[in-house]
Formats: structure tokens, sequence, C-alpha cells
């Protein structure tokens, strides 16, 4: 186990890594939205009228595809990076408990 100083640097690096990693999967949630929205736009003057056609259209654009592609590394990046953090912070709390267990005890024996 590391001590704290080693813990709390590794958690504010894990910090600074997940904090872009989060921003961009939220971008990408968001353009998604907008490129679907410009896709169907423009399967609607290629002829789909209906919005179920035009959604079935833009959603098999590889435009759409390669969205998708990068949201899912996104989203794989933010959970491995949210997943350290928590790892992290548990390794914190064990030491926090640790070391009042063991002031508990120097307290009880007089030491």
């Amino acid at each position: 186990m590391m001590d704290t100083e080693e813990l709390l640097h590794q958690y504010r690096n894990l910090a600074d890594l997940y904090a872009p990693a989060k921003a961009k999967r939220e971008y990408l949630e968001e353009y998604k939205k907008s490129l679907l929205a410009l896709l169907m736009k423009d399967a609607e003057r290629n002829g789909a009228t209906s919005n179920a056609a035009q959604e079935r259209d833009a959603r098999a654009r590889g435009e759409y595809l390669e969205i998708l592609d990068g949201l899912k590394a996104a989203i794989h990046e933010e959970e491995k990076l949210r997943y350290h953090m928590k790892a992290t912070e548990i390794e914190i709390e064990i030491w926090r408990t640790r070391s009042a267990n063991e002031r508990f005890e120097r307290k009880a024996y007089g030491a």
C-alpha cells in the first residue's frame, strides 16, 4: 500500500486525466445529436420524407458510425479513469481507518 502523499498525488493526477476524458465524452454525446439532425436533413433532401426514414438513413451513414466509435472509446477511457479514482479513494479510506485504529490502540494502551 502506498503512503498518503503518494495516494493523494495519484488521485490528483487521475483527476487531471479524468476531467478532459469526461468533457470529451459529454461533447461527443452532444455532437452526436447535432450530427444526427444534420444527417437527417441531408436524407430529407435526398428524398426521405418520413422522420423514421430520415433517421434510419442518418444512423446508417459512416459519419454517424464514426462518432459512435469515438463515443465508445471516450466512455471506455472515462470509466477506466473513474474506476482508478474510486480505487484510490478506497485506499485512502483504508489508510484513514488504519490510522484511526492505531490512534485508538495507542490511547487505549497508553503508548
